[in-house]
């Protein structure tokens, strides 16, 4: 989306709120863009990408100071839009390697690691991006700004930042030539948190990941 129809014309494009939000709205179209499967062989770099670039803007709005909305209270900003569908595409594309393991605070002593998957965690950035968004668009800056930052905090800065290694960790086992080892039937009640979930990780991550997600090594054979 351009500036142009995102902004007012009169806005400084080195404005803080118009550099975050022109960040934001990329990741938001890119990722929409990657669910829809057109392009499965670049999808993990892809997401990579945009996920540091995001947590780019993260990082500046975690570096400013506190930012207060103009009013006490939240003004409505509607229906949610809906992301499941978005969530649900992300998963069949990222079957073999959704599932990851995570530690939610390092800070934690003794705190084991618990499962996660990819597309739940993109799905929840992009709800998140999206409310702050509808308010950036109603022309309410300071409450989407003020949204962003307490959300970055609350949520998405550490959910992106877990989504980010994940990424990071598929690609470097493709681009060095290290498969992923067969998770010999792990599944994400076996000392891993919570024990309702039934999703066995080991069933569809195949030793091989570079061949189901269209990667190629560039390491020597």
């Amino acid at each position: 989306m351009s500036d142009a129809t995102l902004h007012a014309t009169n806005q400084n494009p080195d404005d803080f709120a118009v550099q975050i939000a022109d960040q934001i709205e990329s990741f938001l179209v890119a990722v929409t863009e990657v669910a829809k499967g057109d392009e499965p062989d670049s999808a993990v770099p892809f997401l990579l990408l945009e996920v540091s670039q995001l947590l780019l803007a993260g990082g500046r709005l975690g570096a400013h100071e506190d930012i207060v909305p103009d009013d006490r209270y939240e003004p409505d900003p509607g229906p949610e839009q809906d992301v499941d569908v978005l969530r649900e595409n992300l998963a069949r594309l990222l079957d073999p390697v959704d599932v990851y393991s995570e530690v939610f605070d390092p800070y934690e002593p003794r705190k084991a690691p618990v499962p996660a998957r990819i597309s739940d965690d993109l799905a929840d950035v992009m709800a998140d991006l999206r409310h702050g968004m509808v308010h950036y668009r109603a022309g309410r800056t300071t409450e989407a700004l003020w949204w962003w930052q307490f959300s970055y905090f609350s949520n998405w800065g550490s959910t992106a930042s877990a989504t980010l290694r994940a990424l990071h960790s598929v690609l470097a086992h493709v681009r060095l030539n290290q498969p992923l080892a067969a998770l010999d039937g792990l599944d994400t009640d076996q000392g891993m948190g919570d024990d309702t979930l039934e999703i066995e990780a080991g069933a569809v991550m195949a030793e091989e990941i570079a061949g189901p997600l269209g990667l190629r090594s560039s390491a020597p054979q």
